[in-house]
């Protein structure tokens, strides 16, 4: 059993898990599926065990009548449930549009832009000339806002770690919200089937150090 718990939980970390959050927004996605995966459970040993009561205790299901299950069962259980689940899901919603902070502040816009395969990164608010293929840099605890968009077909971003995933739509700009927690590389990669090298189309995030960012995107320009 105890094997059986740590094969599992291993699956839970790596460069793109999900539930290995090192930012904010991820952390408050990877939230969202533990409780939605314990209010399953919950729900789930709720009804194998009203199911093995009926067959096993003589006469359990027949002191309730057929009205009471049909409304206790089918409504008056489920929407209680289902109405605090929705409402947590649109709270971290909203939270997940400013970035995962509880405040909104200074935020740095880089735009994103995707070929078939590849992402290309440009930094206007700090060198113009920047451009970098394959890697995106950000500075570690800072919100950064990416405008994202796409020169052929329909894309998605996704930097697991770091946040959700957006969809990069040719002649549109979409934009996603996500913070670094630490200065460190995660692993990137384009979510929507768009062709033969999809499967190739992964990119680089490198988060660094505040002092270090200008210095990182300077050597993009001499490039």
């Amino acid at each position: 059993m105890g094997l059986a718990a740590f094969v599992a939980l291993s699956g839970c970390t790596g460069d793109l898990s999900a539930l290995d959050p090192a930012g904010p927004s991820a952390a408050s996605i990877a939230r969202l599926w533990w409780v939605m995966l314990i209010a399953s459970i919950l729900l789930f040993i709720l009804v194998v065990g009203l199911f093995l009561a009926t067959v096993f205790v003589p006469k359990f299901g027949r002191r309730l009548s057929p009205r009471f299950w049909i409304v206790g069962g089918g409504l008056v259980l489920p929407l209680p449930i289902l109405f605090a689940l929705t409402f947590y899901a649109f709270w971290q919603g909203e939270y997940l549009l400013r970035g995962g902070t509880d405040h909104t502040g200074d935020t740095i816009r880089i735009e994103a832009k995707a070929t078939r395969w590849a992402w290309n990164f440009r930094y206007p608010e700090h060198f113009e000339a920047a451009v970098s293929e394959g890697v995106l840099h950000i500075p570690a605890g800072v919100t950064v806002e990416l405008a994202v968009t796409s020169d052929d077909v329909i894309h998605s971003l996704w930097i697991p770690r770091l946040g959700g995933k957006i969809d990069a739509v040719p002649g549109h700009t979409t934009y996603l919200r996500l913070k670094a927690d630490r200065p460190g590389r995660f692993g990137g990669q384009c979510a929507e089937y768009c062709g033969a090298g999809h499967a190739g189309m992964r990119f680089l995030v490198q988060a660094h150090a505040e002092t270090d960012y200008a210095a990182a995107l300077a050597q993009e320009e001499i490039r």
